[in-house]
């Protein structure tokens, strides 16, 4: 299969993309097909997601065991959460500069690998000290890797198909919780709390390897006017002087507070404050995981349809609704927190899912790397200050009962407020296809 370096597919002068069994030209663009390459594509940064969304995750619900066997604090354990926000921040900002000046394929599996070694020391982990500096190598090199799979789905699919990648790409978040979550408590409950990451390294050189054989070199960035022309940190600074891009950096530290801020302490809550027992959490998180799954394709389809702003908006109202029922509930039934926690979810998809498809369109093709490097470290880095915020908010009575949680509750809605007017103000403009609406300072 030959290498695609045409120039990349979605930009406002981009010619017809050579990947293979690309639809014809003719065929309106909001009903070409997904190619077979770019069917195998989505599939592999889906994958991608698995496993580092998991990684991610797998801190909040092994929270409860974790913060007894090490005799962490609510506030140790919130550090340890976001030392991988912020040492991933760090990283993105780090290697922006340079993003746009290799082929994304090789940087993927480099900064993949970091990841690999890094949760395996994770899994070997005896203390909070030697745990919280394995999250942080883990976060050097995981946070990274959302940025390059947004660089790439941006590079290969056009605007009329964003939407519906970026459902598949959430359906990896939502796989994780129907697959990975569950089966990582039974792993914990079966022998301790190291097991799933483990298991997390093993998947993990299974997808590189298929990353390797399968995925095409992701190099047609390079050929774009510019590229390579500038220094590391003048490349940084022509990308954050857009004044369109400052904004999209803002609407995604504020759409990365909730779930940083709700997750820390999510399993500790619903265990002793709603009264689940702890063998449980696999039925809530199955639940939830197979309901996501269904619905982030269907929201995907719906933002190509309708347009994204409708779903975002709505995406808004459920989240604010069901996370003002969420932080207050108390000892409830089974059936009611899994509804509500489906409920909110499916509001939080349908504000990331339109979100991203918008993101993915504001920066020009020489600049994508460095954009969503940036962005991904931005999102890193506010997650940080989030968990630590939320660490501090909430205090863990004697008994395991978090308190203050609907405060943390509060915090999120405000954040969802603003989020909803900062994207009206990004779109304002924007052409239909989602390019940008003005070329990038240069």
């Amino acid at each position: 299969m030959p290498e695609n370096k045409s120039v990349p597919a979605g930009d406002p002068v981009a010619a017809p993309t050579a990947t293979p069994g690309a639809t014809p030209a003719a065929t309106p663009a909001a009903m070409q097909p997904f190619t077979p390459y770019q069917r195998l594509a989505a599939g592999l940064m889906a994958l991608l997601q698995f496993t580092v969304v998991l990684d991610f995750m797998i801190m909040s619900p092994l929270g409860v065991m974790i913060m007894p066997a090490l005799r962490m604090s609510a506030g140790e354990f919130g550090s340890a959460v976001s030392a991988y926000a912020f040492s991933a921040g760090i990283a993105g900002l780090l290697t922006a500069g340079f993003a746009d000046r290799f082929d994304r394929k090789r940087l993927l599996l480099f900064f993949f690998g970091g990841f690999l070694l890094g949760t395996l020391w994770c899994g070997l982990a005896t203390s909070f000290v030697s745990l919280l500096a394995a999250r942080i190598v883990t976060g050097l090199f995981g946070g990274v890797i959302g940025s390059i799979v947004m660089a790439i789905t941006a590079d290969l699919f056009p605007p009329a198909q964003r939407g519906r990648v970026m459902g598949l790409l959430q359906g990896g978040f939502a796989a994780s919780q129907v697959l990975g979550l569950p089966f990582s408590i039974f792993l914990a409950s079966r022998f301790d709390w190291h097991a799933p990451f483990i298991a997390i390294v093993l998947f993990g050189l299974l997808a590189a390897l298929v990353i390797m054989v399968k995925l095409q070199p992701v190099n047609a960035h390079l050929g774009a006017a510019g590229t390579g022309r500038h220094s590391a940190g003048r490349h940084l600074l022509q990308t954050v002087r857009v004044s369109r891009q400052q904004l999209a950096f803002a609407l995604t530290a504020l759409l990365t507070t909730g779930g940083f801020m709700l997750m820390p302490f999510a399993s500790a809550f619903v265990v002793h404050n709603v009264g689940i027992p702890l063998d449980h959490l696999p039925v809530i998180y199955l639940v939830t995981g197979i309901c996501t799954l269904v619905f982030s394709p269907l929201i995907g389809r719906m933002a190509d349809r309708v347009g994204a702003m409708p779903v975002f908006y709505a995406g808004c109202a459920i989240t604010i609704a069901t996370v003002a029922v969420y932080t207050h509930l108390g000892p409830s039934p089974l059936w009611l927190l899994i509804l509500v926690n489906v409920v909110m979810f499916v509001g939080i998809f349908s504000r990331m899912i339109p979100a991203q498809a918008t993101l993915a369109g504001v920066p020009a093709p020489e600049q994508r790397g460095s954009f969503n490097a940036i962005n991904s470290a931005l999102q890193q880095l506010a997650g940080g200050v989030a968990s630590l915020v939320a660490g501090h908010i909430v205090h863990i009575g004697p008994d395991g009962h978090v308190n203050d949680f609907p405060h943390v509750g509060y915090v999120v809605i405000g954040s969802t407020l603003v989020a909803a007017l900062l994207m009206r103000q990004l779109v304002r403009g924007q052409p239909a296809g989602g390019a940008p609406a003005t070329a990038p300072s240069r």
